[in-house]
């Protein structure tokens, strides 16, 4: 396992001295991949933690341009990144928060023919996504790679969120069944959201994913976190595996994306 020099040692200091980390699991996080699909609000968040923590591999996943409307959220691009690949932009703000990290971009949208590729290798995803149907496509593609993830959704003032470990935690497809029809959904393009509602939810990506490597803690699995910042209540719900459940249960429906 890698050794630290003086300045690393110096820069991941203070994860180094939480006693559930310290240097064992600060070697494991230098030595871990960890990969954000969608380099939106929550993306930009779990991205900046997980390399000012000291990821050894963080991949980046996004076929979108920066444009004016995601400043207010997206806090790994700036304005004079407006019109440039986003995968770049975070790319280029991840470097210099963080040399060490050894960045892998991906400019492009996950699909069924793609996304299995593109996470093979990575010890946890963090789902950074705004739409119904790549929400379903990577739990589902998680599962059949056996990939750990954390799903999360923002709008207006409330953000849920939980992780998932395949073949022992109830997956997204437990709770949620199908994609619903977009046309009864709000979105935030549509509806909005506060900025600091994805920025918080993001670090809690990122902390599970972190956990998750550092083999620090429980994590957040059969149970989705509310949270609600116009009441400031945060709760966590119980969920179950379903043992009918197409992806992950006993007689999986679902063989293919």
């Amino acid at each position: 396992m890698m050794e630290f020099t003086e300045q690393q040692l110096k820069r991941y200091s203070r994860n180094i001295l939480v006693s559930q980390i310290s240097v064992g699991g600060q070697k494991r996080i230098s030595s871990g991949k960890i990969i954000v699909i969608g380099m939106g609000g929550l993306g930009s968040s779990a991205a900046f933690y997980c390399a000012a923590a000291g990821i050894g591999t963080l991949g980046i996943v996004d076929d979108d341009i920066v444009d004016i409307s995601n400043l207010q959220r997206q806090i790994i691009h700036s304005t004079a990144d407006i019109g440039i690949e986003k995968v770049e932009s975070a790319k280029a703000k991840i470097l210099a928060l963080n040399p060490d990290v050894k960045v892998e971009t991906f400019r492009q949208r996950v699909c069924p023919g793609n996304i299995r590729n593109i996470i093979n290798g990575y010890d946890f995803v963090i789902d950074g996504t705004d739409n119904f149907k790549s929400k379903f496509l990577i739990n589902d593609a998680c599962v059949m790679e056996k990939i750990p993830f954390s799903h999360a959704g923002v709008l207006q003032f409330t953000g849920q969120t939980m992780t998932v470990l395949p073949g022992k935690s109830a997956c997204y497809r437990c709770v949620f069944q199908a994609p619903p029809d977009e046309n009864t959904i709000p979105s935030c393009s549509a509806d909005g959201v506060l900025g600091a509602i994805a920025g918080i939810i993001g670090a809690i990506q990122a902390t599970e994913a972190l956990k998750h490597i550092a083999k620090a803690g429980q994590p957040l699995c059969d149970k989705i976190l509310t949270f609600d910042a116009l009441s400031m209540d945060i709760r966590t719900v119980e969920i179950q595996k379903r043992p009918n459940c197409p992806v992950c249960g006993q007689n999986s429906a679902i063989s293919g994306l």
